[in-house]
Order: structure tokens, then sequence, then C-alpha cells
């Protein structure tokens, strides 16, 4: 967190992160480039680099569509997911590469601007074999960008987070425009069937993992459903110390956290990018959000003083060695005595 906005706020966790990034692109690169040269002895630069862009860029897309649903089956990959925009603007940034050198080489010999070429010059909209793939290369390109402009926190605050998720959840249309990028395009001129195998193996691992997170996500959430103003949760036991249960009632997705021989419960979705508190610890006596770090109060859900964000509380009580919540929410930030223990 912040109370200003900073082009990047580099810590030691982010230059690790950046340094081994940027060490594995330069071993791939250099791998890929190799074995092209040794099999393809007669290939053009331009050509490497299209390939190696392309390839590259289509794996870190990968990795960042399973970081997601990796952290949330194993916390160990939580590190992944805190700088994981930083993977997506050098994942545009490759692939802008990749479409700057395609264009150049395949539409930069023309009377027609070549960026208007890559529209005109195949009107084979109606062919498979023939489609006009690199179009659809376009507008996932354009995706990507849009995405990587606005990573920024200060288009998170300004476009408001509902909205900035929504921009972002089009990396999902951006990957199917590039599947079918590749399967109109490479695949229809590459007879190797490793190729299809490993396109098919990635898209298989991005829907595995997100159906398996998507269960397991399902089998941590007790769901509720009455009319009583308190209702029964779990035995106090249930809940690790400084950690939270999760359950929704009433259509209310509340964290209930056991700390200091107290309880107290917030919403679960954090403010900065709806991220999921109840999967947080209690960190220097605040609620942590497991995805970047934003904190609250457990007893008001305030964030702590310069930062401003709120969320809702609700009543808790503990009777025999029960926890009980009341899913009527108050308002934002309103002050709720801890359960005693």
């Amino acid at each position: 967190m912040s109370v200003k906005y900073a082009s990047i706020l580099w810590n030691r966790q982010k230059k690790r992160y950046d340094l081994a990034m940027l060490i594995l692109m330069v071993i791939y690169l250099a791998t890929f480039s190799a074995i092209q040269v040794v099999f393809h002895p007669n290939i053009t630069v331009d050509s490497l680099i299209i390939r190696s862009t392309a390839t590259l860029s289509f794996i870190m897309l990968h990795i960042i569509l399973i970081i997601g649903p990796l952290s949330r089956i194993d916390e160990r990959f939580l590190p992944l997911l805190y700088n994981r925009r930083h993977l997506g603007v050098t994942m545009f940034l490759v692939a802008f590469v990749h479409g700057i050198f395609s264009m150049n080489l395949f539409h930069n010999f023309g009377a027609v601007n070549p960026l208007l070429s890559v529209f005109t010059s195949n009107p084979n909209y109606a062919s498979v074999s023939q489609y006009p793939f690199q179009t659809l290369g376009f507008f996932a390109l354009l995706i990507l960008f849009l995405m990587a402009a606005t990573s920024h926190d200060f288009w998170l605050k300004n476009l408001s987070p509902k909205i900035w998720k929504t921009l972002h959840m089009l990396v999902y249309v951006a990957y199917a425009l590039i599947v079918m990028h590749v399967v109109l395009g490479v695949l229809q001129q590459e007879t190797s069937p490793v190729l299809v195998g490993l396109m098919v193996l990635g898209m298989l691992m991005i829907i595995g993992f997100h159906l398996w997170a998507g269960v397991l996500e399902g089998r941590r959430e007790a769901v509720f459903s009455a009319k009583e103003s308190f209702i029964k949760i779990c035995r106090v036991e249930e809940i690790d110390e400084n950690c939270a249960k999760v359950v929704i009632v009433q259509e209310e997705n509340i964290a209930i956290f056991k700390y200091e021989g107290k309880v107290s419960a917030i919403n679960n979705v954090c403010k900065h990018q709806n991220g999921p508190l109840g999967e947080g610890k209690m960190v220097d006596g605040c609620i942590t959000c497991p995805w970047h770090g934003y904190q609250y109060l457990p007893e008001n859900g305030c964030s702590p003083a310069p930062f401003t964000e709120k969320v809702t509380t609700y009543d808790v009580k503990v009777e025999d060695g029960y926890v009980f919540v009341n899913p009527n929410p108050h308002p934002e930030g309103t002050a709720v005595e801890p359960a005693t223990i």
C-alpha cells in the first residue's frame, strides 16, 4: 500500500522477482534461438525474433493465467501473485515486439500502410485455411496493451475496482483470440503434432487449475441460509489463531477472524482488487489481504491511517464455545465490539 502514487514501488521482493523473470526470459530466448539455428540454419534474424517472442509471450500468458488459481490451491504461490502485474506488462512488451517485427516483415513492402495492410491484404474471412489470422493477433495485442497501460493503481483508483477488474478480465478474451491466431496461422502451416499437443496441454492446464481452485474454494466456504439474527457458524477451535473462517450467510461474504482471544467479522472482499481477505492473516494487529497486502482493523473494517479504505462489519458473539454471526452488515467502517472467547 502507498499513500501516494509512484511509478514502481521497488522493494527487495520485487527486485528479486523481476531479476528472476528476466534471467528466465534470457535463458529461454537463448535456448530457443540455438535450437532454431540448429534445425533451420538458413533462418533470418527477423524470423528468429518473430518466433522466439511469439512463443515466449504465449508461455508467459499461460503462467499469468494459472498464477491466480495456483495461489488459491497453495499459498506458497502467493509471492508470484503479488507482482503478477510486472509479468503482465513484460509479457505485453514481448508480444509487442513480435507484432512489430511481424508487421514489418509481412506488410512493409507495399504502398499500403502496414497497419492498414493487416486488415486489407487478406479478405478471406469466410475461409478457415486462408483466414486472416493476423487480425486476431492485433485485437489480442490491443487488449494486452489496455491491460498493461492501466495496470498501475492510479487507474484502479480512478476507474473504480469494478470497472478495472472487468477490463482486466478481458485477458481471457485475449487468450482465446491468441489461440485462434495460432490455430488459424501457425498450425495451418506446421504439421508437427507436438505443437498441437502443447497447445491442448496449455489449455487443459488453465482450465484444470481454475476448476481445481473453484472446487477447493467451494469446500472452504461454508454456506448458511437462515432468517435468525445470529447464525451458528462453527466451534471456536475450528478457526486458527490470526486466521479466518469464510462463510456466506444470506448472500453476505463474511470473514470471521480469531485473534488475541477475540473474534471479529468483516466483509471478505478487499477494496483494492476484490481480494479474499479471509485467506489472509493478522499482521501487526491488522487483517492483511493475501493479494497485495492491503490492511484493515478487525474491530471497524477501516484501513489504518493515513489510508482510507473501509469494508462492512458484522456483529459476532461466542456462546458455549460456538461462534455466531449476524449477517446484517453495518455501514463500511462501523466499529463493532469484538466477541470475547
